[in-house]
């Protein structure tokens, strides 16, 4: 049974509203953490707490349990200069680091002159996610 302290081994696959998958690993390597440690989304820990190997979960999420909802702040203009040229159009999205090494994927959201605003939310920021699960092992 799931519980604290676990090690867990799950397949999952993960949908949009619309029913498009966007990301899964059913077939490859399973995903393995330790229960407890928020390796995954604090929502699908509740929701898989006390399964038992061999079980499927399936759980939608809302934003504000998935990747949050979009935080308007989160955008910022910068100097076209700054971006590298192969990344200066809309929809680009390139993986930068701040001063402490923390890394940070990054959406060229639009495009004016010299002036480029870039979106600092997640990528699945405001979107409702269904996530389909297998537990596979239970250590």
């Amino acid at each position: 049974m799931i519980g604290k302290g676990k090690q867990v081994s799950l397949e999952y696959s993960v949908f949009q509203e619309d029913g498009k998958m966007i990301d899964t690993n059913v077939g490859e390597t399973p995903l393995i953490f330790s229960m407890g440690t928020h390796q995954i989304l604090p929502a699908l820990e509740d929701a898989i707490v006390n399964l038992q190997e061999g079980d499927h979960k399936r759980v939608t999420l809302p934003p504000e349990k998935a990747f949050g909802t979009i935080d308007p702040e989160a955008y910022k203009e910068v100097d076209a200069k700054a971006i590298p040229e192969k990344f200066r159009y809309e929809g680009a999205v390139l993986g930068v680091q701040d001063e402490q090494g923390n890394q940070y994927r990054i959406r060229i959201h639009s495009i004016a002159g010299e002036t480029v605003v870039v979106d600092f939310n997640h990528p699945l920021a405001g979107q409702t996610l269904t996530f389909e699960m297998h537990i596979v092992s239970i250590s």
